[in-house]
């Protein structure tokens, strides 16, 4: 009896150290907690995450907060692989996408390009003061037939630049006005006959111009004399004679100031004629504003 008893008690006694013993070889809590901070802390993928690491009789608890859920799967292998945990509680949480706001694009990685400088705008076209443009009429006049204030129609015989670029095209439509028309007498007075242009029409668009004068008179038996007005020089004398009888028989050009003027016969009663298709040369007095070109 003496002899079971003893046996009992021998038994619990090697139960009882061997708990003792096992308490005894297991880390402290502290150790458990600093040993998975430091393991955290060393690897590559979480040692920059923010997380706290606490432990209570050998378990584990993870609080903080990760960017993705990789980085919370690693803590928790970290922990749970750590020597003297029990088990794992985590808390972790994974931050969720900001949402772009409402009317805003999405944030990207990549640097984005620079703004442009907004693209200068076409400047007009502006066909300066002193430029010649020379017509070809599209009708005839005449100091006899002509009426003061009339207006014709001619063509633009070549086209115009600006600084190397083109402004005018050849056969623009080119409106004019007749200033003066007189008939000459056939034993007094004098015919005269002044012309000017007055607007230009070019891509659809007419546009009012103004230019110098051409006069051409005629006085006495057949002397002539003829001179660019209203911005333009003298032209000088005029050179002609007859070509054949009858009415516009006479041709002639002004010389000088870039100014062509045609006029009839020298001699008798002759009146003074622009035959239709005849070419002239006017001098814009101011200058001609454009839109930029297309």
């Amino acid at each position: 009896m003496r002899s079971l008893r003893y046996r009992v008690v021998l038994a619990l006694l090697s139960v009882l150290m061997a708990i003792l013993a096992g308490c005894s070889s297991r880390p402290s809590d502290e150790a458990i907690a600093t040993g998975i901070q430091a393991k955290i802390a060393a690897d590559p993928e979480t040692k920059e995450v923010p997380v706290q690491v606490a432990s209570k009789d050998g378990k584990v608890t993870l609080t903080g907060t990760v960017k993705t859920a990789s980085a919370r799967q690693k803590l928790e292998q970290i922990a749970r692989a750590e020597s003297g945990a029990a088990g794992v509680d985590d808390q972790v949480t994974v931050q969720p996408e900001a949402a772009p706001a409402p009317g805003q694009e999405p944030t990207s990685t990549a640097q984005a390009a620079p703004p442009q400088a907004p693209a200068e705008a076409p400047k007009p076209i502006v066909v300066p003061a002193g430029t010649v443009l020379t017509v070809r009429t599209g009708q005839a006049l005449s100091s006899k037939t002509s009426q003061e204030g009339q207006t014709f129609l001619a063509t633009l015989a070549q086209p115009v630049g600006v600084k190397g670029k083109p402004a005018l095209p050849a056969r623009a439509t080119v409106s004019g006005r007749v200033v003066t028309a007189k008939e000459k007498g056939k034993i007094k007075g004098e015919g005269q006959l002044a012309v000017e242009l007055t607007s230009i029409s070019v891509g659809g668009h007419t546009y009012p111009i103004q230019t110098n004068v051409l006069d051409s008179t005629v006085k006495g038996k057949g002397k002539r004399t003829a001179a660019t007005t209203g911005g333009g020089a003298a032209a000088g004398a005029l050179i002609g004679g007859v070509a054949g009888g009858g009415k516009g028989a006479g041709i002639g050009a002004l010389v000088g100031a870039g100014a062509g003027f045609v006029g009839g016969a020298l001699t008798g009663n002759k009146q003074i004629e622009i035959p239709a298709e005849t070419p002239l040369s006017f001098t814009l007095a101011a200058p001609l504003t454009l839109p930029p070109a297309r």
